[in-house]
């Protein structure tokens, strides 16, 4: 596990506090691949960590960072809605 960056946070927050369907319309490759390649592997360890209790650290890192539970639930949502596999 790495430590979040700035972006990372900022990307999070963002898909936590969006409407899915105005970021679809918005999102471009860059963002996706990113989202899926990065992003989405963070949540899905993330989620991982919170449904079966395996130790990621991403639960602390979330909280070290300012990022709610509910907020990752959030993220974790939207992400979903964006068509990225978290399971």
């Amino acid at each position: 596990m790495t430590d979040l960056s700035l972006k990372d946070i900022e990307f999070i927050k963002i898909l936590a506090n969006s409407d899915s369907t105005i970021l679809q319309a918005g999102i471009n490759e860059v963002t996706r691949y990113r989202l899926d390649s990065q992003i989405g592997v963070i949540l899905r360890q993330y989620y991982k960590e919170n449904t079966m209790g395996t130790k990621t650290g991403w639960i602390e890192e979330f909280k070290k960072v300012g990022i709610t539970e509910d907020e990752g639930k959030s993220a974790i949502a939207c992400a979903r809605r964006l068509g990225i596999d978290i399971s």
